[in-house]
Order: C-alpha cells, then sequence, then structure tokens
C-alpha cells in the first residue's frame, strides 16, 4: 500500500508539473486512432459485407438437389434469422410454335433477403429497384427472352403444364451469379407456381435453396449448426466466397484502412519514445535522491510500472470516450455519401487499445525506467554520474519486438507489417546516419554564416546525439504523414483507374467457333469494337501426380477445384491482369508442349508446386500437363481470366466454344436485341451490377481512409511537440545564458528557427525519400498496382520539413526563450 500511495502521489505531481503531457498526449491519441478507425471501419467493414452479400441475396445460402428440410427454416427463425426460399431448374418455355431453354427460379415473397431485384418496362430499358415477387399466375422474364420468342407484356408464356402472364422484363437478380458458364436467360416465377407446371418429377435435375440474412451473431451461430448438420449432397454457400471480384475488392480496401491505422500507431509509438526518454531524463536527480535516502531499485522500478499502468488506464478511457464520439460525429456528417444505414459499432477496439497501449508503454516507456532505476546515487553530488545503460541492447529489442506484435495484432497481415515495417526501420537507420552526417557538417560550416544561423548550427553539432533523435523523429513522423497524404492518394487513384468507366460490362459466352467470325463483324458494325476473343473446353481434373483425385484428402471448399468441371484456355502471351510469381511463361518453341499455367488460388488449394503433373479429361480424352507457372491474377479488374491456361497448339482441336467482353453505354444497350436475335445460342452476361458495387466499395475505402488520415496527422503533431519537448530544458539554460551574455531575444529566436529549419530540411528529404520507397513496395507486392513517382511528394517533403519543422520548433521554444534569464539561473 506504501508503494501504490506513493506513486499516486507521484503520478498527481507529475501530471500536474506536466511531466507526463507528452506521453499521455500520445498514448491517448494512440486510443483515440485505434478506436475511432476501429469503431467506424468496423461499420464500414460490416456494411461493405452486407453489401457484399448480395451476390448470395442473403448471409447464408444451403443448396441441395433434394427439398431442404423444413426443420432448417424452424430453426433459422427461432434463431432471429429471416428466411426464404428458391427452386430452380432449366426448363423449355413456349410461346406458340417458339421454344427458349431458360433457367426457372421459383422464389417466396420474401425473396432477396440481401438487395435488390431490377425490373422495366422493355428489353434492356431503364431500370427501377423493386422489393415484391411475381404474383401467382405471373412470369417475370430477361430480356433475351423477349427479344428470342418476340414476346410483348401482357403476353403468355406456356412453361410446363401451366400458362403465366409476363408482368415485368427481369433486369437484374442480385444472385444471378457471377460465373461465366451456360448461363441461360432467367425467368422468375412465384413459389407457389411450382405445381401448376407439373415440371418438376422424380430424376428432375433442381436445385433447392434455402435463404438465411440476420444479425451478424447469429448468422455466426446457424453457420456452425449448419456446418454440423447438413446431410451429404448439402452445400453451404457464404458471402467470402460469393464472387472472386468482390472478394478481391473488399480485400484491397482492408488492406487500405490497415495501412491508415498502421500510421498512426507507429507515429504514436515513436512519441511515446520521445516522451519515455524525456520523463526518464527528467527524473534521474529525483530517483538518486530517493536511493540517497534508502529507496531500493524494486521500490523505483515498481513505482515507474504503477504510473505507466495508471497512465495507460486513463489514456484508454479518454481516448475511447472520445473515438466513440469521433466515429459517431463522422457517421453523421457524411450520411448522405455513405446513404445506408451502418450498423452498431462493436466494441471489440477497446481490449485491443488496451493491449496496445500496454505494448507501447513495455516497449518504448519501460526501457528508459529500467535504465533509470539502476541511477547510482552518487549522483546527487556528480551530475556527470549517470545511469549506465541496458545491456545487450535490450532497449532496441523491446521496442522491435513490441512494435511488431502491435502492427501484427491490429492487421493479421505478415506481409504488410514487414513491409512497413522494413520501410520504417529502413528509414530510420537512413535517417540516423543522415544525422550524425550533419552533426558533423554542421560544426564545419558554423564559421562562414551569419550570427543567428552560427548559432543555430552550433545547436546542432553541440547536442550531437540529441540532434540525431530529433532529425530520425521528425523524419519518421514526416514520411508516414507523406505516405497517408500523398502516396495514399496516388494508391487509391491507381486502384480506381484499374477499374475505369469503359471497363468491360457485359460478356458473351457460349460462342459457337462457326458464329465467331459473324459476330466479330456484328460488333464492328454496330461500332462496339472489336474485342479478343478467348478459347473455352471444359474438363474435369482425374489425377495430381498420378495420384487419383477421389483418393486425395482436401479440406473445405478446396475439393471443389477437383469435383466441379474447368474451363481451360490457351494463350501465347501473359494477359494484362495476371502476373507471374513463379516459374516462367513459354517461348513459341514451347507451344504444343503438355504444359500448364495455374493461378495462385488453384494452387493454393490444391497443394500444387512447379513440376507437378496435372491429369485432365478433356471430352473423354485424356491429357497430362505439368505446372510450368503460377500467375497472381487480378480478378477484380473485369476482363476474362483463368485459372487454368495452356500454350497454344495442345488444345486447338478441343475447342469448343468461345467469349469475350464488352463495354456498353446505356446509348448501345438495344443493340444487344439485335444480337440475341441474330445469335440466340450465346448467352449475354451483364456485370454492371457488380462494377457498382465494387466502385462503391471503393468510394467507402477512400472515405475511411482520408478519415483515419485526421487521426494520423494528429499524430504526427504530437510527434512533433515530443521531438522539440526533449531538448526544452537544454535550450532554457542555453537561452538564459546568452540572453545574460549580451544576446537579443529576437537572436536567439533566430538561431533556433535556424536549427530547426535545418533539420527539417534533412528529415523532410529523406522522408520523401522513404514514403515514395514504401508507396512503390505497398502498391507492388500489396496491392498489385502501378506505381508512379510523385513529384508533389518531394516538394511537400522539403517544404513541410523546412517550414513546419521549422516553424513548429520556433513556436514550441518561444516560451522558453522570453522567459526572464534570472529566473532560469535562480530555479537551476
Amino acid at each position: 500500500m506504501q508503494i501504490l500511495r506513493f506513486a499516486l502521489r507521484n503520478l498527481w505531481r507529475d501530471l500536474k508539473s506536466g511531466e507526463l503531457s507528452v506521453l499521455l498526449l500520445a498514448l491517448s491519441v494512440a486510443v483515440l486512432s485505434l478506436t475511432a478507425v476501429g469503431f467506424f471501419t468496423s461499420r464500414i467493414s460490416q456494411g461493405v459485407r452486407a453489401q457484399a452479400a448480395e451476390v448470395l441475396a442473403a448471409d447464408l445460402r444451403l443448396e441441395s438437389p433434394n427439398p431442404i428440410p423444413s426443420h432448417y427454416f424452424s430453426d433459422a427463425q427461432k434463431r432471429g434469422l429471416k428466411t426464404a426460399e428458391i427452386v430452380s431448374f432449366p426448363t423449355a418455355i413456349f410461346n406458340g410454335d417458339q421454344s427458349q431453354l431458360a433457367a426457372l427460379n421459383a422464389v417466396t415473397a420474401d425473396y432477396p433477403l440481401r438487395g435488390h431485384m431490377r425490373i422495366a418496362d422493355a428489353p434492356f430499358g431503364v431500370a427501377r429497384t423493386t422489393d415484391r415477387v411475381p404474383k401467382v399466375g405471373e412470369v417475370w422474364v430477361d430480356a433475351r427472352i423477349i427479344a428470342q420468342l418476340k414476346v410483348s407484356l401482357g403476353d403468355k408464356l406456356r412453361i410446363g403444364a401451366g400458362s403465366f402472364r409476363v408482368t415485368e422484363v427481369l433486369d437484374y437478380r442480385p444472385d444471378q451469379g457471377t460465373g461465366f458458364v451456360n448461363l441461360a436467360p432467367t425467368l422468375l416465377l412465384n413459389y407457389g407456381d411450382i405445381g401448376a407446371t407439373q415440371l418438376i418429377q422424380p430424376g428432375s435435375r433442381v436445385t433447392h435453396s434455402a435463404l438465411f440474412a440476420g444479425a451478424a451473431a447469429a448468422v455466426s451461430e446457424f453457420r456452425e449448426y449448419l456446418n454440423k448438420n447438413k446431410a451429404a449432397g448439402e452445400r453451404l454457400r457464404e458471402v467470402d466466397e460469393s464472387s472472386r471480384q468482390l472478394n478481391s475488392a473488399i480485400d484491397r480496401a482492408s488492406r487500405f484502412l490497415n495501412l491508415a491505422s498502421l500510421a498512426s500507431v507507429l507515429l504514436a509509438a515513436v512519441a511515446v519514445a520521445m516522451g519515455a526518454r524525456r520523463y526518464a531524463k527528467r527524473h534521474i536527480d529525483t530517483v538518486a535522491l530517493m536511493k540517497c535516502m534508502g529507496a531500493s531499485q524494486g521500490f523505483v522500478l515498481s513505482i515507474s510500472i504503477i504510473e505507466l499502468s495508471l497512465l495507460a488506464i486513463a489514456a484508454v478511457a479518454a481516448g475511447a470516450l472520445l473515438g466513440y464520439l469521433a466515429q459517431s460525429g463522422l457517421a453523421w456528417l457524411l450520411r448522405d455519401l455513405i446513404r445506408t444505414e451502418l450498423p452498431a459499432a462493436s466494441l471489440a477496439p477497446l481490449p485491443i487499445a488496451l493491449v496496445t497501449v500496454m505494448a507501447m508503454l513495455i516497449g518504448f516507456a519501460l526501457p528508459p525506467l529500467l535504465q533509470l532505476k539502476s541511477t547510482p546515487p552518487g549522483r546527487v553530488l556528480r551530475k556527470t554520474v549517470t545511469a549506465p545503460p541496458l545491456r545487450f541492447g535490450l532497449s532496441y529489442v523491446f521496442a522491435l519486438a513490441a512494435l511488431f506484435a502491435i502492427l501484427w495484432s491490429l492487421v493479421r497481415d505478415t506481409e504488410l507489417v514487414a513491409s512497413v515495417l522494413a520501410g520504417v526501420l529502413g528509414v530510420g537507420v537512413v535517417l540516423t546516419g543522415a544525422g550524425y552526417a550533419l552533426v558533423r557538417l554542421t560544426g564545419r560550416l558554423r564559421g562562414g554564416v551569419g550570427v543567428a544561423w552560427r548559432y543555430g548550427l552550433a545547436n546542432v553539432s553541440r547536442r550531437g546525439g540529441g540532434s540525431v533523435v530529433q532529425i530520425v523523429a521528425f523524419g519518421l513522423g514526416l514520411m508516414m504523414l507523406l505516405l497517408l497524404a500523398v502516396v495514399r492518394g496516388d494508391l487509391l487513384a491507381d486502384w480506381r483507374r484499374s477499374l475505369p468507366n469503359n471497363v468491360p460490362n457485359n460478356f458473351l459466352i457460349n460462342i459457337r467457333p462457326e458464329e465467331r467470325q459473324s459476330l466479330e463483324e456484328f460488333l464492328q458494325s454496330r461500332g462496339l469494337g472489336q474485342p479478343q476473343m478467348y478459347p473455352m473446353v471444359r474438363a474435369r481434373m482425374t489425377a495430381i501426380n498420378a495420384k487419383p483425385a477421389e483418393s486425395i484428402k482436401l479440406k473445405g471448399d478446396s475439393r471443389g477445384f477437383l469435383e466441379r468441371e474447368q474451363n481451360l484456355t490457351w494463350a501465347a502471351a501473359l494477359m494484362d491482369d495476371n502476373q507471374l510469381i513463379a516459374g516462367r511463361w513459354w517461348e513459341p518453341q514451347d507451344y504444343g508442349k503438355p504444359l500448364v499455367s495455374i493461378s495462385s488460388e488453384y494452387q493454393e488449394a490444391l497443394q500444387l508446386k512447379l513440376g507437378d503433373k496435372l491429369t485432365f479429361d478433356v471430352a473423354g480424352e485424356t491429357l497430362t500437363v505439368e505446372v510450368a507457372s503460377i500467375r497472381k491474377v487480378r480478378w477484380d479488374s473485369f476482363r476474362p481470366n483463368f485459372f487454368l491456361v495452356f500454350p497454344p497448339k495442345l488444345l486447338d482441336g478441343a475447342a469448343g466454344t468461345y467469349m469475350t467482353s464488352v463495354y456498353l453505354t446505356p446509348v448501345q444497350r438495344p443493340a444487344l436485341v439485335d444480337l440475341v436475335r441474330q445469335f440466340p445460342t450465346i448467352s449475354v452476361f451483364d456485370v454492371d451490377a457488380i462494377l457498382k458495387q465494387i466502385r462503391d466499395i471503393m468510394d467507402r475505402a477512400s472515405l475511411a481512409v482520408q478519415y483515419v488520415f485526421l487521426f494520423t496527422l494528429a499524430a504526427g503533431v504530437v510527434v512533433l511537440l515530443a521531438a522539440v519537448q526533449s531538448t526544452r530544458d537544454e535550450r532554457r539554460y542555453e537561452s538564459a545564458m546568452l540572453r545574460t551574455l549580451g544576446a537579443s531575444r529576437g537572436t536567439v529566436l533566430q538561431g533556433v528557427a535556424a536549427e530547426f529549419s535545418a533539420l527539417g530540411f534533412l528529415s523532410g528529404t529523406l522522408a520523401a525519400f522513404g514514403a515514395t520507397a514504401v508507396g512503390w513496395i505497398l502498391a507492388r507486392r500489396l496491392f498489385s498496382l502501378q506505381f508512379a513517382i510523385d513529384p508533389w511528394v518531394w516538394l511537400l517533403g522539403l517544404v513541410c520539413g523546412t517550414i513546419l519543422v521549422g516553424l513548429s520548433g520556433t513556436l514550441a521554444t518561444r516560451r522558453v526563450v522570453n522567459t526572464p534569464p534570472i529566473v532560469t539561473l535562480r530555479d537551476d
């Protein structure tokens, strides 16, 4: 209890005197940034995930060739989940003597549980959103059916044994799929009309789907229930596997948000290190006096640990409250931009913030305090006596371990953490070397400049290690601000450019070889260009390294790559949206050889490596090929991409169909009516809705990152304050001595401005270099984007470094310079 009472009194005294102001401010800003970002981005990510759930029309989707047992629906409703049901099967529909193969979907009244359908009054016309489904006796049909069967609204179509009146043109269903194969035109019936068609008979090819949606906790609980209790043949589909394009966009958005969060935490860590260093330096005399009075090292260390713990609790409480208010205010201010109601904020960031603050204190504040406890009592008599440094570089080990643990716990992305940490450490080493070089250089240059500059450069040279510490702090702070301010904008702009306005929004599939030339002529005649045609062959994998596919044990969705049919294609050149990460691409002399290039997803799912032998059944023929390369595919580019690509001349004779993609403006969309009439076997797949979803994800990610930058800016200001405060006591004494010897207050201030301007110039220049280097690494390795060097980074680095550091340093020390010399000398 005695230690606790002493620690509380000491903490209160330090708070009143401002000894802990920088440390408390740095911790509070770190918590504010973590909690505000955590609260807000968790709401954003939940909103994005709900938006992504539209491609399933639900949060969970259970599919089976047999009717879904009723107990699934009752169990879901007991958990507060909404439910709906779909029955899907291919069938022929008739308008008089004309017929068309279509995909029939019969839905219950609550369909869809996520997203909305769109209907129109004319084929490929202007669509509108609807929340209803067809009434009994009605049918909504795809525009392609209307064009091919020459049906008008109000006409009746014969479906099985029943006749149904066409009341709407079905423009879009949330779960219409993102695959490019065997997509027949769709028609939508009321679930109650299935019996009237008499189409479902024993042996019919039918897919029954149960849809479930609700609160995240209830969905998670029901997911576990389904995984444990679903029968053989029942497949559970989730948002994560619903759309490769959307998943890729969400993953990239998450990386942008994580990058922004890392910057705030890194800056706060630098500020904590600077604040703890100053705190330990100012308390060395107090500790020496306490040890003279009989205090042990354990007593001194216990007091320090209790103070740090209480400081952490206070910082978490204040920062969390401000963080919650900040995210609530932002959500209200940006309600028109977000446009959808965001879910409630999760409290998960609170324990993360507390652990992060404790890790910061242990890694960055504890080492100086461990050194402080070893202060010899002899310092009371001799000021030159100081505490011995920690052995074996323990302070650096503490700091690096804490920093890596903090960053990894925040983002759980080892590659992102390693890239940012390597960049920060590399820039820190360069800044340290440059700092020592500046110290040596200023010692030689100060004789050839004016009085103010001579004083300023002398300060840089005289402080030596202190100047180097300030350069490192200023440089790292400016680098992270530049990275978030300019490079962040460049990365987001590059991401947007990867999905331009004229990206293909319609895919044409099932193009027969004999239709290829006619289709190309049709597209050219309608001003739609000459898009590239991609050959496609259907095949099923039968063995890996001569081991039958049936005997290979794989977990989860990986078996899907073995069990389902694959689309094979061939190409002479590497596709634009593909990056080779292993192996080599084929040369002309490799054409016709049994080789294959696989995507990274395919490689990871099947645990493949270069040189493995894959055996396929292609139209009844066995084909064994060797894995020659592995590609990283940008699925969110919305251009045709494939898991498996072969060299030319290997499958030329087996071409089944072709596919291509085109961009259509709203004015050009009516051309699709003529296309489906002239080429009735070609399927047209409209991805405009999915493109809109991904662009919305981009906008939300950009909005969240800009929000995080505000807290990064606050953390940067704290770093500048901590760096300036680190030499405040020395400047106070120097200013008093100079003014006593006749120097004017203006001369002293000009010298301080010259000193900080020199430090800022070097820090800003190296910070621009570091921000550019780290930005390039992030763009190429993590975001798969093209990164161009932005000259604004260098200009802002020089200007902000020189002016911002010079001005802030001068303003922060102005009070010190204005203190009457007699007051300073009497106190010392």
